[in-house]
């Protein structure tokens, strides 16, 4: 893909990558890769175990360095800017693994995700967060170690809501969880995401489960994008239904794993 061409794709987009290569100790995971996620979107990137997606995310947001390429956030370059730096610009993260802490209650959880506000707003923004999450009002004084594994994905989104991001950026959501409670995490926590009106970056292995909550989906193998379109397109796609589906193409709308 041209330099130009990159361009123009990420022109107007809340968060963009622009022939991005990126790495650990000077080697390339991901390649050349161009994504850009729309104020208000979700969007998914799916594929294989060693694809690069969760390195991807984690250079977006500034803890994997990029070696080449540009990361933008709302057109403005922010390379290899540093994960507080982030934050503070309005990009929510949430990892795959270590996403509370376990020992303080959801109270507090909540309180520690408003670590750059002024202490006067966090009451304020915990109420936000109630009203986005409801299920967390009878939480509150639980630890967040003794949370199922849903309610602590629930936690862990709602911890990152606190500072009101304009995007999220969440690295498989759903991992370790049974798929009652997967899509349950997929369905109901993401939609209420984006129905903050903020726009939604997710690293997902569950590729028909989060086709069904995407509005774009990107398919990585090998460090680089093969495939990239809205649900219906990638369903109608012989080799997206072969790797992804477990065969032939569905022409019906996605609806488990």
């Amino acid at each position: 893909m041209s330099a130009e061409i990159a361009g123009a794709q990420v022109r107007g987009a809340a968060l963009a990558t622009e022939l991005l290569s990126a790495g650990y100790q000077g080697r390339p995971v991901v390649q050349e890769l161009s994504i850009r996620v729309d104020p208000g979107e979700v969007v998914s990137v799916v594929g294989p175990n060693g694809s690069g997606k969760s390195t991807l995310l984690k250079a977006l947001i500034g803890v994997v360095q990029v070696l080449g390429g540009r990361v933008l956030w709302e057109g403005r370059e922010v390379t290899n800017w540093s994960p507080d730096a982030a934050a503070r610009a309005g990009v929510g993260y949430v990892p795959q693994v270590d996403d509370v802490f376990a020992p303080l209650t959801v109270k507090e959880n909540l309180e520690m995700g408003g670590y750059l506000l002024p202490v006067r707003e966090v009451p304020g923004r915990i109420t936000h967060v109630l009203d986005v999450f409801p299920q967390l009002s009878r939480m509150l004084s639980r630890r967040a170690g003794r949370l199922s594994g849903g309610e602590r994905k629930m936690l862990a989104m709602g911890r990152v809501l606190m500072l009101q991001p304009r995007a999220f950026v969440l690295d498989e959501p759903t991992a370790n969880l049974a798929p009652a409670l997967a899509n349950m995490v997929l369905e109901d926590h993401i939609r209420q995401l984006s129905a903050t009106g903020a726009s939604v970056l997710i690293v997902e292995q569950r590729a028909r489960a989060v086709l069904a909550i995407s509005d774009r989906t990107y398919v990585m193998a090998g460090g680089r994008c093969q495939l990239e379109g809205t649900p219906a397109e990638l369903i109608a796609s012989p080799d997206f239904a072969e790797t992804f589906l477990g065969g032939a193409r569905r022409p019906a709308a996605p609806t488990g794993d």
